[in-house]
């Protein structure tokens, strides 16, 4: 081998080295993020998670808008886990493609005989297209300052699923997956979880140089027979997958739907994720363990903006640092996010973007990293129907959403100083009214200007 061959291959081996640092918990306030060495609050309306695996969406059209929207997340499922059309009632579902449209981790044999009509997978050799696609997505996404959530596996919820999957023995020409589709993701074969460990190893690989990707174990792990000890298998996968590098990447775990709270976390887990969680009490129940709290699945709650809105306002406010609506306007003949559906588990439009862009930019106005939940700084008795969520950093700088009613007189315990109160409309961010406020100390008395069911609060001392 030539030197400059050995010089060559030496640079390329270091350059993957120090690739750029992924995003990370935020080192002076683990319940956030910090990316590209800015403080990071993930906020999002995408669609439903068949980006990558629906060959026939179009995901350059898709990542623009959510730039155009200004938010900063997209959740993808892997590939292990597919839909078929028609689950769940989805109109023009992405997780959903036609079998010709499927992009599967694992290449297609040339033995018919699959659920789908076409030809059974091979669980031993891999797609290349598939890995070809999933590194330009991340590409892509990173270009527009999107991070990517990628779930590895999901729970098989009905029969029609199971009898569709790759690791169905019926789908695969090795014959493996010949167990309940309840104990898909729990250890009881050896051959299907080599294979799944496997699958981990891979794309863990293909992405490890790529600094805008967190792993999230399993999409709702609690609906089948997804035990603990599989779940910590896959996350020392990931941990060994990256025992090289400097920096690793950040694995998430999918915990409940709305809230519990977790008594023995995964050490190697920074993001506890909770569906449909409001009110957001997951928040409270998890903080002190000083991981980032993410809501990262929306829906059942009409096709209307306004619940999704609160939702969003409710849990950042709270403490959380991911919102992740589930945004059914997005379809393959509509990438842009602009179909009109009339049936859907959810919401999702333009309108609801624009309006989760306020709050992202309220929060990145925040000098959030350097706040925490503090309702008990709060000393109004609320109107019932009202609440109000208070980040506060004591002294300096509080931030507060109020919810019902249309004007609130809200008392607070304040250092004295001198301070600045901004409130706004939490639909398009205009400025509803300002005060200066010279304060002695103890309670203080803030008399909001009219609003219409919501409003934000910014006190800044001066």
């Amino acid at each position: 081998m030539s030197r400059c061959l050995t010089l060559l291959i030496a640079a390329m081996a270091t350059t993957a080295l120090t690739a750029a640092e992924p995003i990370k918990l935020h080192p002076a306030n683990p319940h956030y993020f910090e990316f590209r060495g800015r403080p990071t609050v993930l906020i999002t309306s995408g669609e439903h998670y068949g980006a990558v695996l629906n060959g026939k969406f179009d995901y350059s059209r898709y990542l623009n808008t959510l730039r155009e929207h200004g938010l900063n997340l997209t959740r993808t499922f892997s590939g292990t886990y597919r839909e078929i059309p028609g689950s769940f009632n989805i109109e023009e579902n992405t997780l959903g493609p036609e079998p010709v449209d499927f992009v599967c981790p694992w290449a297609r044999s040339d033995q018919p005989g699959c659920a789908d009509g076409g030809n059974k997978f091979d669980l031993h050799r891999w797609n290349d297209a598939y890995f070809a696609r999933l590194k330009d997505f991340v590409t892509q996404a990173g270009e527009r300052g999107i991070v990517v959530e990628y779930v590895l596996f999901c729970v098989l919820y009905d029969d029609g699923l199971h009898q569709h999957s790759p690791m169905n023995a019926a789908n695969n020409i090795q014959g493996i997956g010949k167990i309940k589709r309840e104990e898909f993701l729990a250890m009881q074969e050896p051959a299907l979880h080599d294979v799944q460990m496997k699958f981990v190893q891979k794309v863990v690989g293909e992405l490890r140089d790529f600094e805008n990707v967190y792993f999230e174990i399993c999409n709702e792990p609690y609906f089948t027979n997804v035990t603990k000890e599989w779940s910590e298998a896959v996350s020392k996968k990931i941990a060994a997958t990256e025992a090289d590098l400097s920096a690793k990447h950040l694995i998430a775990q999918n915990i409940a739907n709305g809230t519990q709270e977790v008594k023995e976390p995964n050490p190697l887990v920074s993001i506890l994720n909770f569906h449909y969680a409001h009110p957001p009490d997951a928040v409270a129940q998890n903080f002190g363990l000083n991981r980032v709290i993410g809501d990262d699945e929306t829906g059942f709650d009409g096709t209307g903006d306004d619940f999704y809105r609160r939702e969003a306002w409710d849990f950042i406010l709270a403490g959380g640092a991911v919102f992740s609506n589930l945004d059914y306007s997005f379809s393959v003949t509509h990438p842009d996010g602009t179909k009109q559906y009339t049936k859907s588990p959810g919401g999702g439009s333009p309108t609801l973007r624009k309006q989760l862009k306020v709050l992202s930019d309220f929060i990145h106005g925040c000098d959030f990293v350097r706040m925490r939940p503090e309702n008990a700084l709060i000393r109004s008795e609320l109107p019932e129907g009202v609440t109000v969520r208070l980040l506060a950093n004591a002294g300096k700088e509080y931030a507060a959403y109020l919810q019902g009613g249309d004007q609130l007189t809200l008392s607070l315990e304040l250092p004295a100083g001198r301070y600045t109160a901004t409130w706004f409309e939490t639909r398009d961010g205009s400025m509803l009214g300002e005060q200066s406020i010279s304060h002695s100390g103890g309670e203080a008395e803030l008399k909001s200007p009219a609003y219409k069911g919501e409003a934000a609060l910014k006190l800044v001392a001066e």
